[in-house]
């Protein structure tokens, strides 16, 4: 008996090792899919700020309504071959409500009215001001999920909010402007629109959430399309063309995918504070691209935009 458990005891020193490397590896799994969302979040917060520059360029070839509607037809038909390709069920009628508030907010609303917006306002001064997005988007996932961030979350939120309107009324002295009405309007639809999608994300793949909302903007766009290039002049040129198929297919599409992507995997509330960066880096590329100036204010409410995403994405949400 002692020789029969002398030797069972390395067999079970040696079971419980692999058990071990498994529990590791389970940690690491359970790990990456967080570090993955916090990616894929990231992507579409860079591919979203780039939208306003690539706004400005197709602005210079195509009406406000023409480059909504066209950008709108395109992403969706690019949208429409990867569903078809996929051979992807068309989704459950409980999700057609959801899919239409996407629609109405990302699809059509954010890009109108940030499009009608950016033909008065600078790409600096716009970005800035849908700086709030983040703030907005955590408030409508409150009240849609009932998930209650934490008061730390909420501090650092309402911090970097606080940033972004101080930064907003440095630079336009004070007033509001018709183009920030616009914008104050897109942020409502557009925070609405995020919330939505990324519900549906988490029982849908997120490329298939905005796939759908796009598909089913098709029927109104494609008119609306044909009418407008109808009414509107169009000049085509490089700068023009180029910043169509970014919104197109780099914004609408792309970004959209990532951004779902990312919102199913770590929450709402904390990949909408990831887009508090989203202001500065369109005010880089409004510098690198349009050649607008920089605002001296912008390095100190970079900073402060910054540490207000670092407490929001430790903060328990």
């Amino acid at each position: 008996m002692r020789a029969q458990n002398s030797a069972t005891a390395p067999r079970t020193i040696t079971v419980g090792t692999p058990a071990g490397s498994a529990a590791g590896s389970a940690t690491a799994s359970a790990a990456s899919p967080d570090a993955q969302g916090t990616l894929l979040a990231l992507l579409g917060v860079v591919a979203f700020s780039l939208t306003f520059p690539s706004t400005v360029w197709g602005l210079e070839s195509f009406g406000p309504w023409s480059l909504v509607a066209v950008r709108s037809t395109l992403a969706a038909l690019i949208a429409g071959a990867f569903l078809l390709g996929g051979r992807v069920p068309l989704p459950e009628r409980r999700h057609l409500a959801g899919l239409a508030v996407v629609a109405g907010g990302v699809v059509i609303g954010f890009p109108l009215l940030t499009t009608l917006a950016l033909q008065t306002s600078t790409t600096s001064h716009a970005a800035v001001v849908v700086g709030l997005l983040p703030l907005a988007t955590a408030a409508f996932a409150a009240v849609r999920t009932g998930r209650r961030p934490s008061r730390t979350f909420w501090v650092a939120a309402l911090a970097g909010a606080g940033v972004v309107i101080a930064f907003t009324v440095q630079q336009s002295g004070g007033t509001l402007s018709t183009g920030d009405l616009y914008l104050f309007g897109a942020l409502l639809v557009c925070a609405a629109g995020y919330t939505e999608g990324g519900r549906l994300a988490r029982l849908m793949p997120g490329w298939q959430v905005i796939g759908w909302a796009l598909v089913l903007c098709l029927p109104l766009m494609v008119p609306a399309s044909v009418v407008a290039l109808a009414l509107e002049p169009v000049h085509l040129t490089a700068h023009g063309v180029i910043g169509l198929a970014w919104v197109a297919a780099g914004s609408t599409f792309f970004g959209l995918y990532v951004w779902y992507r990312g919102m199913a995997s770590i929450g709402i509330p904390r990949a909408s504070q990831l887009q508090l960066a989203q202001p500065l880096l369109t005010l880089v590329w409004s510098v690198l691209l349009l050649g607008e100036s920089l605002p001296p204010a912008a390095p100190l409410a970079a900073v402060g935009v910054l540490v207000c995403i670092a407490v929001t994405q430790r903060a328990k949400s």
